[in-house]
């Protein structure tokens, strides 16, 4: 299936609140969040259905990165509907 691709710029404090609201949506397939410079600091993809306890690790690791970083970007895969 085709994938669009949408990039966010946030703040680490907001960091963790975005990605729990693109989690919700569902139709992520993939984040990857970079630093101000560009630099990758974490990708991680989302399998359909996946959610709370296999979640759970991935979001304390995001609320520790958003802890120490200052401003960055996310990227986001989206999975692409194709008309019928």
């Amino acid at each position: 299936m085709p994938t669009t691709k949408e990039s966010f710029k946030i703040n680490g404090e907001a960091l963790l609140k975005k990605i729990r609201e693109l989690i919700e949506e569902g139709n992520i397939s993939k984040i990857t969040i970079h630093d101000k410079e560009g630099k990758e600091l974490m990708s991680f993809p989302l399998a359909i259905g996946v959610v709370g306890a296999v979640l759970a690790p991935v979001l304390a690791a995001v609320g520790a990165l958003a802890a120490i970083i200052g401003e960055c970007s996310i990227t986001v895969e989206r999975e692409k509907k194709e008309p019928n």
